[in-house]
């Protein structure tokens, strides 16, 4: 069984700890301020839930509090938004967002998804037309 994961890249960690060093001098400046390193603490849980799992069979797009499972049957399309991310548009005209899933990533779910999802980096050739010359 084909199985994909998209997933925030981990160097994003780095991210988080940097706003931890920034936030230590604030933070133990008075007392109660220690609260400011939530932030930090939040942005990588973020980072490390966010993802989304692609099979034969279903999508499966996790968030940071809970997660969506959609079968392929019950995917119309497949819809760009503005910021680049992708939402899966079910046939009720419910929309799921893929979290980490961009546009430059669509021939690979096209390959995972069986080609339920068009690769939109393949250009049709146009047949050739053989002339057929009549002899004189």
């Amino acid at each position: 069984m084909k199985k994909l994961v998209f997933r925030i890249p981990a160097t994003a960690l780095l991210a988080a700890g940097l706003i931890a060093i920034c936030v230590t001098p604030v933070a133990w400046a008075i007392p109660g301020l220690q609260a400011l390193y939530v932030i930090p603490l939040g942005y990588a849980w973020w980072v490390v839930r966010n993802r989304t799992t692609v099979t034969e069979e279903s999508l499966v797009a996790r968030g940071v509090f809970g997660s969506t499972t959609v079968r392929w049957d019950e995917v119309k399309s497949i819809r760009l938004v503005q910021k680049g991310w992708l939402k899966a548009v079910k046939t009720d005209d419910s929309e799921v967002t893929l979290p980490a899933v961009r546009f430059m990533h669509l021939p690979a779910l096209s390959v995972v998804s069986g080609g339920r999802v068009p690769d939109p980096s393949v250009v049709e050739e146009p047949a050739e037309e053989e002339s057929v010359e009549s002899e004189k």
